[in-house]
């Protein structure tokens, strides 16, 4: 009929109830049919057959059949999960900023594995620290990711070192959160100091260890953020995280036919030099400070204390546990079949990624309803 501008649909409906579905009238049919039913037939299914006739198997199968494909989905994602590279201690494994926080308790985590760990410190009183507290095995260099000569000197520290062997894994883990306020107290340069540090000094480190990492077909895990996924706070940290992730998704398709493989930690709140509440008060009072006179008037000294007062309280609310996140980035780089993404905590597994999937409609009213207002908010 479509040569005659005539259009066929079919309604493939699902079990409703309907006169189709009447179960009175159905026994009523079943028990006529068996009734006029051959004695040979009668006799291969029987009366008890008859009696357990139940309508309601066909949807217990499906539930039990979809239930089924779930579990031997996680099933074999745990088995492929579980299979681990071999020859570890042959191998290299380069971070960044691994003074303190996740990239020190990485450094010694990947040590006490076995790997060869290349760790990256901004000062020397962080390095030598490192040294002094794990084996001959663990080496260290100065890296500022801001400057291109120390990341050039520290690529051909790094090409010393591994040799025909290439570098197994590349851990871009340096990263500030400070200058943070809102936007309006900003200036360019306060972005533009924490998008050198956490995106353009995370890419070119990257682009200069990428024919290393690419002769070794190895790995490139990157610190990103939850706050990467859905942006809650003001400055440049969270477009800083966005741009981590944008990055690292190009990346990953376009290495993968040269057998690299990318991933990203998206942690959410951790107890580190990134989250400590004392500097990113100490910042937001300067960025009031600088704030122009229009923009001190529309928030207000009401406003600013406010958002310092929750500051205050963000130690209580991020986790302990930094294992949470470097045994993600330690499956990552050990595992044969990463993941592409790790979301570590309880606070973005159960709040902001789902957040992340919600409409952007709903996500903007829940900030606006727990945010804290300006002085002359409408």
């Amino acid at each position: 009929l479509s040569y005659f501008g005539v259009k066929v649909a079919m309604i493939e409906a699902g079990f409703f109830n309907t006169e189709v579905t009447n179960s009175e009238k159905i026994s009523g049919a079943i028990q006529e049919a068996w009734d006029q039913a051959s004695p040979e037939a009668k006799e291969i299914y029987g009366e008890k057959f008859l009696e357990s006739s139940d309508l309601c198997v066909p949807c217990r199968a499906m539930w039990l059949y979809l239930a089924a494909l779930v579990g031997l989905y996680y099933l074999l994602r745990w088995y492929r999960e579980r299979q681990v590279v071999s020859n570890l201690r042959d191998k290299y494994v380069f971070i960044t900023g691994c003074d303190s926080g996740f990239g020190n308790l990485l450094a010694r985590q990947l040590d006490l594995r076995g790997l060869r760990v290349l760790a990256a410190c901004l000062t020397e009183k962080g390095a030598e620290q490192l040294r002094d507290q794990m084996s001959d095995r663990l080496e260290t260099v100065i890296l500022d990711v801001t400057k291109t000569e120390s990341i050039s000197a520290a690529t051909q520290w790094v090409k010393e070192r591994v040799g025909d062997r290439g570098l197994w894994g590349l851990v871009n883990n340096a990263g500030i959160s400070i200058p943070f306020a809102p936007n309006e107290w900003l200036t360019k340069q306060d972005f533009m100091k924490i998008l050198d540090v956490n995106l353009l000094g995370l890419i070119e480190v990257t682009l200069s260890l990428l024919p290393l990492v690419r002769k070794a077909r190895g790995r490139v895990v990157n610190i990103s953020s939850i706050m990467g996924r859905v942006s809650l706070l003001s400055g440049g940290y969270c477009i800083s995280k966005y741009g981590v992730e944008a990055f690292s998704d190009s990346l990953r398709r376009e290495l993968c036919y040269f057998g690299v493989k990318v991933a990203m930690i998206e942690p959410g709140f951790f107890n580190t030099e990134v989250t400590n509440s004392e500097k990113i008060s100490r910042a937001i009072q300067e960025a009031w400070d600088q704030a122009s006179p229009e923009a001190k008037e529309v928030y207000g000294e009401k406003f600013l204390e406010s958002i310092k007062k929750s500051v205050g309280k963000l130690k209580s609310r991020c986790c302990n546990n930094l294992y949470l996140v470097t045994n993600c980035v330690e499956h990552a780089l050990t595992a044969c079949h990463p993941r592409t993404r790790y979301s570590c905590g309880w606070d973005a597994k159960l709040l902001y990624l789902p957040m992340s999937y919600m409409p952007t409609l709903i996500v903007d009213a829940i900030i606006y309803w727990i945010s804290e207002r300006p002085t002359k908010a409408l």
